[in-house]
């Protein structure tokens, strides 16, 4: 075999270093281009690792490494005996995982989940968006499903890519409707509530306390989350469970509530719109409060039906608590009248008035319910007969600058204290400022007389009348009503309104003389001495409101009760009030001699919609 040489010619001598020249070139072009391929490379790499490498580090962690929220069981709420007002059973929840699929994978799930579990695709969009498509954490999309929708969610499950049931305890109210008011309900965070807890840890889907106690100490209540840290593969399936925080459950709450005296308490206010308060006037313990109409709180804790909902609308506002709202407090404030009438040294406990058919003020006539009058009486016989016409006199010399000044000692005009101020409406006292300020009127004399018997402008709650009354029941002390039971700081606030004994005394023998021989003679007992005060306070068109306020006993008091029958007619606060406050008080001396043991039912099984 033979070679064929090439041969270089003499009359050509570049031809081949030009040739050679060229190839040179491209190795040092190529040459040059990898080492800043490498440089490139290498500055990168020496970016990533050394200055942006405890971040990367960190978010190929998290590509690995998962935290799953637990939330924590919430607090229990018992009454003052160790009865359960409020406390969870097991349900079952829908979750969504943010990060189990790509952002635009999750719409046909969401469309799917939907349809399964009657919730609409833009609301879980909405709760899902605001959580964050890369948030490791569980998204709540529904409450307490049904067993039923457990199973059927379960053999859909393929369709649900990141949608998870887990079991969680939800809100139980195990009486019911007892107590509704006064414990209010849970709910979901809102969009429009989310914003302004989120710093405090609450996530989309939260459940929180909405009204009442559950609103009030939610802090206690509330508890602290719990996780499992998980390692998941590229799916987001868990490949194995690292480590775990178990949730921390929210404080146990003991309240001032007796639940016994609360179910006797339902049972007396019966079908009668209004409501009945009771509380120990020595240190402010509420001990019962009743609202009607009332709701069943369980109802928050799944999901309401639009027939469920539609029914309750259907009712007289039965979320409205209607011992924190305010009326004219009527004859009731006669309380107020003859302390102001006294403590001016306008009057001395043994005047005497004459009494009229009506009193003609600026053209207006102010009548006497008896439309007769009483003849010439003094204070106790003119509570107990609650006369008109005495008390318009009392109130007009006092004036209304003084009467407004011992309204508001006795706590008129304010919130009472209670946890629940939110739910609470403070009333009005009305002066000659007021009047110019909100009406734009001067004030009349005819103002003031009706102010001296609990009419026109002055308004009042149920726990403001009662406050009144634990001031003459405990000696002259102002206290501070209340719901917590450890409360020693409400429990020990007294604030002495500095009522002369002999005043006071003077007050207390009127109160009494309303059973001894006024108005409520009739439900005078032998058994249980009580002291107390009627009213009716007109409403037009509608029918007359009926009060009663009482203690007991009277020697020594232990209870305060204030009822208020809404546009009752039918003979007012004697009649209608009066025999409500006495029963009461009746319930109270049965219950505070039965045993104390607390009897608590066993929690049933979850059967929601």
């Amino acid at each position: 075999m033979t070679f064929t040489q090439r041969q270089i010619s003499p009359f050509n001598p570049t031809e081949n270093t030009r040739t050679m020249g060229k190839g040179m070139r491209a190795a040092v072009l190529f040459l040059l281009s990898v080492l800043v391929l490498i440089g490139i490379l290498g500055g990168r790499l020496f970016y990533l690792q050394l200055i942006e490498g405890d971040r990367n580090q960190q978010l190929a962690e998290n590509n690995r490494i998962r935290l799953i929220a637990k939330p924590p069981e919430r607090g229990r709420l018992f009454d003052r005996k160790g009865n359960i007002l409020a406390s969870s059973r097991l349900a079952h929840v829908v979750y969504l995982w943010p990060i189990a699929q790509p952002k635009d994978k999750w719409q046909p799930t969401i469309k799917r989940l939907a349809e399964l579990i009657g919730v609409s695709a833009q609301t879980i969009t909405d709760k899902l968006e605001q959580e964050g498509y890369n948030s490791p954490n569980l998204v709540r999309v529904s409450t307490a499903i049904s067993p039923k929708l457990v199973t059927v969610l379960s053999e859909h499950s393929l369709e649900l890519p990141g949608v998870k049931v887990e079991p969680e305890a939800v809100r139980y109210y195990p009486n019911g409707d007892v107590a509704a008011h006064v414990l209010g309900y849970t709910g979901e965070l809102t969009a429009e509530e989310l914003p302004k807890l989120r710093e405090k840890g609450y996530r989309p889907g939260d459940v929180i306390g909405k009204s009442g106690v559950e609103y009030a100490f939610e802090n206690q209540l509330r508890g602290e989350w719990g996780g499992q840290q998980v390692e998941v593969d590229a799916f987001g399936k868990v490949l194995r469970i690292l480590g775990q925080k178990p949730p921390k459950s929210g404080n146990a709450v003991k309240m001032t509530i007796d639940l016994d005296l609360e179910k006797a308490v339902e049972k007396i206010l019966g079908e009668q719109q209004g409501g009945i308060v009771a509380m120990n006037p020595n240190n402010g313990e509420v001990l019962a409060m009743v609202s009607h109409p009332a709701f069943d709180p369980n109802l928050f804790s799944g999901k309401i039906s639009e027939a469920t909902w539609k029914r309750l609308q259907e009712k007289d506002h039965p979320f409205v608590n209607r011992v924190l709202q305010v009326y004219p407090p009527a004859s009731t404030f006669k309380v107020v009248t003859m302390t102001a009438g006294l403590e001016t040294n306008k009057f001395g406990i043994n005047d005497v008035l004459p009494t009229y058919p009506y009193l003609d003020v600026g053209g207006f006539q102010f009548w006497d319910h008896n439309h007769a009058g009483f003849g010439t009486i003094g204070f106790s016989e003119a509570m107990a007969y609650s006369s008109n016409t005495f008390f318009g006199q009392v109130g007009m010399r006092v004036g209304e600058k003084d009467l407004a000044t011992w309204a508001r000692k006795y706590g008129y005009g304010e919130y009472s204290g209670l946890e629940i101020k939110e739910e609470e409406t403070k009333g009005t006292v009305p002066d000659e400022e007021w009047k110019k300020r909100v009406i734009g009127e001067p004030w009349y004399v005819g103002n003031t007389l009706n102010m001296s018997i609990g009419q026109g402008d002055v308004q009042a709650n149920l726990v403001q009348v009662s406050m009144m009354t634990a001031a003459i029941a405990n000696g002259g002390f102002k206290i501070r009503p209340h719901f917590l039971l450890e409360d020693s700081d409400a429990k020990e606030w007294r604030q002495s309104l500095n009522i002369s004994p002999t005043n006071l005394a003077a007050v207390q023998k009127a109160l009494r003389s309303v059973f001894d021989f006024g108005t409520a003679a009739a439900l005078n007992s032998s058994e249980i001495s009580m002291a107390g005060k009627s009213g009716t306070a007109q409403d037009p068109p509608r029918l007359n409101h009926a009060w009663f306020t009482v203690y007991a006993p009277y020697e020594n008091p232990e209870i305060v009760v204030t009822v208020f029958a809404e546009n009752a007619g039918g003979g007012g606060g004697s009649a209608v009030a009066a025999p409500l406050a006495v029963q009461t008080i009746e319930a109270y001396m049965k219950i505070k001699s039965m045993p104390n043991s607390p009897i608590n039912p066993p929690v049933p099984a979850v059967n929601s919609n």
